[in-house]
């Protein structure tokens, strides 16, 4: 049973800093393409960024520069660095797994999902 478990959503101040965590268990994370997607209330998810088991990343151009994925395959973990934090930056923030490709944007890449971690930044 595949399970994606994030951590380290909380209430911080604009320009602040977050770290979270997606910890996989149940498939070979190394060959799986992990993303974070986002959905704050009443909009639709959103792409953030991902990573891809060749090392290639990808993000949004909302967060490019200010956020950074990175995985840790021995710890079968994903890890997403936020920086700069604005308060447009305020949603739940899910991890997903799945295969590479174009459309990496696209939720329907992912078959695996995680509750998701709130993030609220307050201005």
């Amino acid at each position: 049973q595949v399970q994606l478990v994030e951590s380290g959503g909380g209430l911080v101040q604009a320009g602040g800093s977050l770290r979270l965590s997606c910890a996989a268990s149940g498939l070979t994370f190394s060959s799986y393409a992990m993303a974070w997607f986002r959905q704050a209330p009443g909009k639709e998810r959103e792409f953030v960024t991902a990573s891809w088991s060749n090392g290639s990343t990808y993000y949004a151009d909302s967060v490019k520069g200010r956020f950074t994925i990175s995985r840790d395959n021995a710890r079968n973990t994903v890890y997403l660095q936020m920086n700069s934090l604005k308060p447009d930056d305020t949603a739940v923030y899910s991890c997903a797994a799945g295969s590479s490709g174009a459309d990496y944007y696209k939720p329907r890449r992912y078959w695996y999902w995680g509750q998701g971690t709130q993030v609220t930044v307050s201005s």
